[in-house]
């Protein structure tokens, strides 16, 4: 037990390392040609809102958390933030009872059609690995899954962890011969939607019967509330196996499990193993930069990664709010981005930015730019 939780204590280590060495790459964006927002990261305008209200994701919620609070002391405007999970996430920027909602995944066609405001914007802000985390007492290797053992596991085909296909790639777990607890999202989540996405990516028997979205109809296990009520369960209970964004299973001292990507190499998430997933994403992008890079190529690939959105509406009624809101996402994506690493969220790749600042530059209220640039 030891040996595991200093394996989880070591990918805090090494994410700090990361954010060391690659300090040049997640720090502040250059102002791009064009020119930026005015204010950008500074004082907020006479005429902006000085609190701005926001809800949905809990992946993204420890680095929201920290970003709220820089940007406060930096601009002198209160974000309050409502970590809900995506699906609330999308239902109170759909009906239109916060500033901005957030998911992780991105919204369906019809979702966007029933957006109360009219067009919605996809932001993304960083990216981040949904880790398959466990607690299995007496295992002190670093449990390996491929594709078909997780997708067994969760459809309710393996249900001990001495299974011999488990024991093919984790000789260690021949002696443990206990019942594996699966844990789930209880609640609308896009990390469970990034989830079941690459479960449905890599398993034909996983797409067709239960498939993919933000709640699912689970086979198998029990529910946790949350990201943090996810990790809690695992914690709690032993021979449990979850799912959650990587910080909260370093901050609750849990194992990590390596998977199998698709070049058949084992890979620890990670931010560089993150960012490999969206290496070739940039020039393929969508224009609405809605996308999928689960399950991508590329030998030092995570499988199980995605982009988190901040969901804003691209016309605006109230102009002070137009005005904060804007400012906010561009210091997100620029300033923020240097907060990232040591979190454990990957930062924006530079092409990914470039292409939010023509979202963020296209919001209005009352039919003028949000802001002017300088």
């Amino acid at each position: 037990m030891v040996e595991r939780f200093g394996r989880a204590r070591s990918f805090g280590a090494a994410l700090l390392a990361l954010a060391l060495l690659t300090g040049a790459a997640c720090g502040p964006a250059k102002t791009p040609t064009g020119g930026a927002p005015s204010a950008q990261g500074g004082q907020a305008s006479a005429g902006d809102a000085k609190t701005l209200t926001g809800a949905g994701a809990t992946f993204p919620a420890v680095l929201y958390s920290k970003w709220f609070n820089e940007y406060d002391k930096a601009a002198g405007v209160q974000v309050n933030y409502q970590s809900i999970g995506s699906g609330g996430g999308i239902k109170s920027i759909s009906d239109q009872t916060v500033d901005f909602g957030a998911s992780d995944a991105p919204l369906t066609d019809e979702q966007l059609k029933d957006a109360k405001g009219g067009a919605l914007l996809h932001i993304p802000m960083t990216l981040g690995s949904v880790v398959v985390t466990y607690n299995l007492p007496g295992f002190s290797d670093a449990l390996k899954l491929t594709a078909d053992t997780l997708t067994a596991i969760y459809l309710g085909e393996i249900t001990k962890w001495n299974d011999p296909k488990l024991v093919a790639d984790n000789p260690g777990l021949a002696s443990v011969n206990q019942n594996i607890v699966t844990v789930h999202r209880s609640d609308g989540s896009g990390t469970t939607a990034i989830f079941t996405d690459y479960l449905s990516t890599v398993s034909p028997a996983w797409k067709q019967r239960v498939g993919s979205s933000t709640s699912v109809n689970w086979p198998v296990g029990v529910g946790g509330k949350g990201n943090e009520g996810v990790a809690g369960e695992v914690k709690q209970n032993q021979y449990a196996i979850g799912y959650v964004e990587l910080i909260y299973a370093i901050q609750n001292k849990l194992g990590v499990a390596l998977l199998k990507n698709k070049a058949g190499k084992f890979v620890e998430p990670s931010v560089a193993s993150t960012t490999a997933a969206a290496a070739g994403v940039v020039t393929t992008i969508p224009d609405d930069l809605r996308v999928s890079i689960v399950d991508a190529a590329g030998e030092d690939a995570y499988p199980i990664a995605g982009f988190t959105y901040q969901l804003v509406y691209q016309n605006m009624t109230d102009r002070a709010k137009a005005q904060a809101l804007a400012k906010l996402l561009w210091w997100e994506t620029h300033q923020g981005q240097q907060y990232c690493a040591d979190l454990g969220y990957a930062p924006l790749p530079e092409g990914i930015v470039q292409k939010a600042e023509a979202k963020i530059k296209a919001i209005t209220a009352g039919g003028q730019p949000a802001f002017a640039a300088s």
